[in-house]
Formats: structure tokens, C-alpha cells, sequence
């Protein structure tokens, strides 16, 4: 089981926090955050990790090398300039599984990803989506995202407040197969939200994992509070920063 984590993002709204090291390496609970992301994944026996990078990326090559210190086995793919999430995952396909979890950089969700492939597997679809339940309250962020009754993605509104009634939100975790990467073009920058999912939606071939844990991600300095508080006494003898 493959991980790839998005992690080339600029973090502008963490300045000036992230003017000499890049988002994911922002100090949380006395580690990179990147590092709590890592040992998510190792607790869950997935060692299998592709990081995404980007702006200041040699930071992150730098501080994680391998792996090996972790017990995982890290690759990279870089980029030299912007190419958005989408096109992110499209300079990286000659190092994608044929399906794999992707976990966006800033962001921590807490539950078991196996049954997220998974669903991926037995389902005939391109994607998943994980989406957290907004009727439960504590989200973070405002829906965006809305379902049909057999679990399919039918709406995704990117910013908040393109699209009312909407019941369900994004919780910064996804599945692919790779040959949904078919669907992008074959250059230039791409998003993900605003490329892949409308042409998937419309082939109805997003479907819906849906969460009752809430998420959290370190966008904005209140958030970055309050992701402190939730890792504060995760601490683990094999560190790296130990």
C-alpha cells in the first residue's frame, strides 16, 4: 500500500513561519508536523511513502533522507516550479502504485487508511473522496463537498459559499487508481478540485468515504493552535528529532 503526501505547497498563511522552512516542516508539539503525518502511517503498517515537494523541498529531502530512521521507505519527486496538486501527481506517475492513498500536507486525520484503498478497490470508480460528516459540527472549514444516495461525489465547491446546502466536507484524504491521472492535461499547472474531480464527478466515478472523526490541518495560525493541543504527548522513542 503506497502513501503519497502532498507537501510542495508555499504555506502563505503561515508567514512568517514559512519563509525559511517549507509548510510541512512547521514545528508541531516539538517535531515537524510532516513527522506526525509519517508516524500515522508507520502505526498503520504502511511504509510505502512518496512525498510530493516543492517549495523548499531540499529541507524536507534533507531532514527525512530514506526513511530508514522511521522504518519507512521514502521516495521524492520535486518540483522545479509550481505544477498545483494535479500536476504534482502527474510528474510523479513513474513512481504511483496502480492505486494509492493520497494525504494532502497540512492536513491530520486520524482513522485507518487501509479501508479507504480498499473501498477504492471494490468500488467502480477512478477516486475516492474521505469527507467528514458536517451535520456532526467541530469541521474546521465549511462544506463543500455533497453526496447522491449510493455514496457518489455529486458536488465539490472549492471555496466556501459557491454552493448552499451542502452536508459534507473534504478531510484531506483521497484514493486514486492511476489511470485516473489519464484525465489530466498533459502539461502546465493543475488542480486536482478544480480539474479531476468535475470530469470524475460527471462520469460518476468519485465515490464517498465518509468519516465521523474530524479533521485538522495547520493552514492558519488558529488551526495550527489547536493541531498543538491534539499531538502535544505524541512522542515516540524512534524520532528522529529525539
Amino acid at each position: 500500500m503506497q502513501a503519497v503526501i502532498l507537501a510542495g505547497g508555499l504555506g502563505t498563511r503561515l508567514s512568517p513561519l514559512t519563509r525559511t522552512i517549507p509548510k510541512p516542516m512547521v514545528p508541531v508539539a516539538g517535531v515537524p508536523y510532516l513527522e506526525h503525518q509519517l508516524r500515522l502511517l508507520k502505526r498503520q503498517g504502511i511504509t510505502d511513502i512518496l512525498l510530493l515537494t516543492g517549495y523548499l523541498g531540499n529541507r524536507i529531502e534533507e531532514y527525512f533522507g530514506q526513511g530508514g530512521s522511521l522504518g519507512l521507505s521514502i521516495r521524492y519527486s520535486r518540483e522545479a516550479s509550481p505544477l498545483g496538486t494535479g500536476g504534482a501527481l502527474r510528474q510523479a506517475r513513474p513512481l504511483l502504485a496502480d492505486d494509492f492513498i493520497v494525504i494532502y500536507g497540512d492536513s491530520y486525520l486520524p482513522i485507518p487508511y487501509a479501508p479507504v484503498l480498499a473501498h477504492l478497490r471494490a468500488a467502480r470508480a477512478q477516486g475516492v473522496l474521505v469527507v467528514y460528516d458536517g451535520r456532526l459540527g467541530e469541521s474546521p472549514v465549511p462544506n463543500n463537498v455533497g453526496l447522491g444516495p449510493e455514496g457518489y461525489v455529486t458536488c465539490y465547491a472549492k471555496d466556501s459559499g459557491q454552493v448552499t446546502g451542502l452536508e459534507y466536507v473534504e478531510a484531506g484524504v483521497l484514493a486514486f487508481r492511476q489511470s485516473a491521472l489519464d484525465l489530466l492535461p498533459a502539461e502546465g499547472v493543475v488542480s486536482l478540485e478544480q480539474c479531476l474531480f468535475p470530469q470524475l464527478i460527471v462520469r460518476r466515478e468519485l465515490v464517498s468515504f465518509v468519516t465521523s472523526q474530524r479533521f485538522y490541518d495547520i493552514g492558519t495560525p488558529e488551526r495550527l493552535e489547536a493541531i498543538e493541543s491534539l499531538l502535544a504527548n505524541d512522542h515516540h522513542a524512534n524520532s528522529i528529532s529525539n
